[in-house]
């Protein structure tokens, strides 16, 4: 592991993590009040939310919640009391979205326990036009050849994170479906050579995203199981909503049922996987860890120990900083130094959104510096694939 980078917190202004805390939380918390007809109790804890991520302090949770322990050993008895934009980002971050499903009502006792707030944007985006031209392309795929489909399917996973809705919504509605660049750093081949086509290992897949990029993820879990490229696979989800359109359980059984009412290959890739379901060879898994505030430097030994007898596929630019450490790593600090503590292979495919970058050679970050200064880093215009293994 190289030296420790300084940690990503929130309080320089101007700075891409100040303006989520400053304007794309308060954003969200709009959004959600407008979604559903909460009633009164529910839009003041709301109100009482924006006052406090924008104005006031870290607020400990209720001494009934049900997980107040877990976020006392995560952190939160040192965090509270202090600003939202002091603490380290990725934590601000996290807690900032447990306390709104508080707001809401989300684990009850109540009428809306269980209700996702973000689930009526969830559902506009998977049943969008942009999704049914993405599942007809599928089509066009079948009589490929064989590199050709995995190249295509393990780039719609890469890129389909630029579906990611929390992004767009402070990105002014910025248009994912733009011609797709060119990666800042592709070990593709690497990460091939862990899934060989005679490889009978078990995958681990740490989705990011529901909707359009969920689906791509699952295509890919699809056509790696009936490839022999591996025997079984599990999906990592977030066991409740966060950041927006991160995937749950829910969103997944959302993805699968449009799968499989959709026509031509795309409902093939949606029985397959559906089957895969039932006989055990595809599982989904809601750790409380994947809603953690912590890197997973700091994952619990139950997961340690899954990771260590898999190849782990880790999705997404969040799970990416939790991978590598919310720091401001040098670009070219070597992505296997960084993951170094990860107990078995690892692939991480992301496209960027936050200032945390590693792995780039000189010329590279060189070359984007000049072309577009520091925005490469944070407007999901470039992506990477990167694997240590």
């Amino acid at each position: 592991m190289p030296a420790s980078a300084p940690l990503i917190l929130g309080n320089e202004p101007g700075s891409f993590p100040h303006s989520v805390l400053a304007e794309r939380h308060p954003a969200i918390i709009r959004q959600v009040r407008e979604a559903f007809p909460y009633g009164p109790d529910r839009r003041r804890a709301l109100d009482a939310l924006l006052v406090s991520c924008t104005k006031g302090v870290i607020e400990p949770l209720p001494a009934d919640a049900h997980d107040r322990d877990r976020w006392a050993a995560w952190g939160l008895d040192t965090y509270a009391g202090r600003s939202w934009f002091d603490v380290p980002w990725l934590w601000s971050e996290s807690y900032f979205y447990r306390q709104l499903l508080e707001s809401v009502g989300y684990f009850g006792p109540g009428p809306w326990q269980g209700i996702d707030p973000f689930r009526p944007d969830k559902l506009a985006e998977l049943d969008a036009p942009q999704t049914d031209e993405e599942l007809a392309a599928l089509d066009a795929l079948e009589d490929r050849p064989a590199d050709e489909r995995d190249r295509a399917l393990l780039h719609g996973s890469l890129w389909g994170n630029r579906a990611d809705l929390g992004f767009r919504l402070s990105a002014g509605g910025a248009d994912t479906s733009a011609a797709v660049p060119g990666l800042v750093a592709d070990d593709s081949e690497t990460l091939w050579s862990l899934l060989p086509p005679s490889g009978a290992g078990t995958l681990c897949l740490i989705a990011d995203n529901s909707g359009r990029e969920l689906i791509p993820d699952l295509l890919l879990i699809a056509h790696l199981l009936a490839g022999g490229r591996v025997e079984r696979a599990v999906l990592h989800v977030k066991p409740h909503p966060y950041y927006v359109s991160d995937a749950t359980p829910a969103d997944v059984l959302d993805a699968l049922r449009r799968l499989t009412a959709a026509p031509g290959a795309a409902r093939g890739y949606g029985r397959r996987l559906w089957a895969a379901l039932t006989d055990g060879r595809l599982t989904v898994r809601a750790h409380p860890f994947s809603c953690g505030p912590l890197p997973y430097a700091e994952m619990p030994d139950d997961l340690r120990a899954e990771f260590a007898a898999t190849v782990t596929i880790v999705k997404g630019d969040l799970n990416y900083r939790r991978l590598v450490g919310d720091r401001l790593w040098p670009p070219t600090t070597p992505f296997p130094d960084v993951t170094g503590y990860f107990p078995g292979p690892v692939a991480a495919l992301r496209t960027l959104k936050s200032d945390v970058i590693c792995g780039l050679d000189a010329g590279t970050e060189a070359a984007l510096d000049a072309a577009e200064g520091p925005r490469w880093r944070t407007g999901g215009t470039h992506a990477l694939i990167q694997v240590r293994a």
